[in-house]
């Protein structure tokens, strides 16, 4: 086990990377090397709040699961990195977390409430837990700062885009990933070629992302995680029209939320599941709704994969990633199958690692930060 880091100065021991959900805390150490050398998952629930709910809640996890399951790494952790959904127009880089850049990400919870709420008590919690640890945060919204105005800015009016109502795009420590795994693959390390690359992070949250030269240049999801591909249980694009009328029908604007945002999607859709493997299965036996969804997922993912080609002006490489595109083989071969007519392109399956982004990220701007 590797000595404590020395004051204000990363030293060589692991990285701590906690990656928080709006029901899961995933927890890794990483060597300085990237290589991981532990990683677990705990659910959670945020009913679990109220009394004698049977579910952990997240303060039971952090207190009766964390402290003990780190054990094994003592004093050897040198740094903490979180990752964060939503960072708004502010943060577009790793940053340092101390009280001011505790309160502003504060003030970006109601973009994000389901994830950037749960993240911040984490921060707080390893704050109190282990106080000279550096914490840092990385953004998913952080690899889109590179859109175009055209492709960030919604034809709404003038007073709403002041007030900063624009896309921001997600599930960018992962594109960035895909992005860099393929750019050191073809010996292109800091991604300066005009590789035209479309990444597919296909899960329980789904988006795609056109990346040119390393640089994102349009994607799928907007000012909100919500916009886009149909998901596993977010409905994706709507028409605003449909949303009003529901309103206007009476509904109230949080049952919109939960329908758009829990029942929606692929479970929506299959009236069965909002896993795809369970749909295949349900596929295969002839349940209907099991059908529909795939139909629909598939329709608005070639839809989607058409739209970013076009951006690109062609496509080089399409790159499945994510918990469906890395194992789900039969959408594989649909695409190779409904895409043929953009070839040539490469399909390739890069699997998710936003932890590694995570942990060399937050090395590197800890380093920075010290100065040679």
């Amino acid at each position: 086990m590797t000595g404590a880091a020395t004051a204000g100065a990363v030293g060589h021991g692991e990285v701590l990377v906690l990656n928080t959900g709006s029901s899961s805390l995933k927890a890794s150490v990483l060597s300085r090397s990237g290589a991981c050398l532990w990683r677990e998952q705990r659910n959670w629930s945020a009913a679990a709040q109220e009394a004698n709910a049977p579910e952990e809640g997240l303060d039971e996890v952090l207190e009766g699961w964390l402290p003990e399951a780190l054990t094994p790494w003592g004093d050897g952790l040198v740094l903490a990195g979180h990752r964060v959904v939503h960072g708004g127009e502010r943060f577009t880089a790793p940053i340092r977390l101390n009280p001011e850049v505790l309160q502003a990400l504060e003030e970006l919870v109601p973009l994000a409430p389901l994830h950037n709420g749960p993240a911040l008590r984490v921060m707080r919690w390893l704050g109190g837990w282990k106080p000279d640890l550096q914490q840092w945060a990385c953004f998913d919204t952080a690899f889109h700062s590179t859109l175009p105005p055209e492709a960030h800015t919604y034809a709404i009016p003038a007073s709403w885009r002041e007030a900063g109502l624009r896309r921001f795009g997600f599930h960018g420590l992962n594109h960035q990933h895909v992005a860099e795994t393929l750019a050191r693959l073809r010996n292109d390390p800091d991604g300066r070629a005009s590789l035209r690359l479309i990444s597919c992070h296909l899960g329980a949250g789904c988006s795609l992302c056109a990346i040119r030269g390393g640089r994102s240049i349009a994607t799928t999801m907007g000012y909100t995680p919500l916009e886009g591909l149909v998901m596993a249980t977010r409905s994706g694009s709507l028409d605003p029209g449909l949303m009003l009328h529901q309103l206007r029908q009476g509904l109230t604007v949080e049952a919109l939320d939960h329908a758009l945002r829990q029942e929606s999607g692929l479970l929506g859709l299959s009236e069965l599941s909002a896993s795809m493997k369970d749909l295949r299965l349900g596929a295969a036996e002839g349940h209907r709704g099991a059908q529909l969804a795939i139909e629909v997922f598939r329709h608005q993912l070639l839809q989607g994969i058409g739209a970013m080609a076009a951006c690109l002006e062609g496509v080089d490489v399409i790159a499945l990633t994510g918990g469906i595109g890395e194992n789900d083989a039969a959408l594989r071969d649909e695409l190779e199958q409904r895409l043929a007519w953009l070839q040539p392109f490469e399909l390739v399956c890069v699997p998710a690692d936003e932890e590694g982004v995570i942990a060399r990220d937050c090395l590197a701007a800890a380093a920075r930060s010290h100065g040679p």
